[in-house]
């Protein structure tokens, strides 16, 4: 019974930290957002800047792994 009473509370912990992962990764997108010049939705969106679209894609990877050290 001790098993699946410390499997449970595993895995709302992993659920809570997979949730204050998500939100620390959206606050830095938009950090990141607010600190480049210009607007990169639309440079994404409606002038299809694929350089852009590589480089917020690498990013995403570097605030993901940041985030993903700092819980572990």
């Amino acid at each position: 019974m001790n098993a699946i009473a410390n499997m449970g509370s595993n895995f709302v912990a992993a659920l809570v930290y997979a949730l204050l992962g998500i939100v620390l990764f959206v606050v830095g997108f938009i950090v990141f957002d607010k600190l480049t010049p210009g607007s990169i939705w639309k440079e994404l969106l409606e002038d299809q800047n694929t350089a852009l679209g590589n480089l917020m894609a690498g990013v995403a990877i570097a605030l993901a792994i940041i985030i993903a050290a700092a819980i572990h």
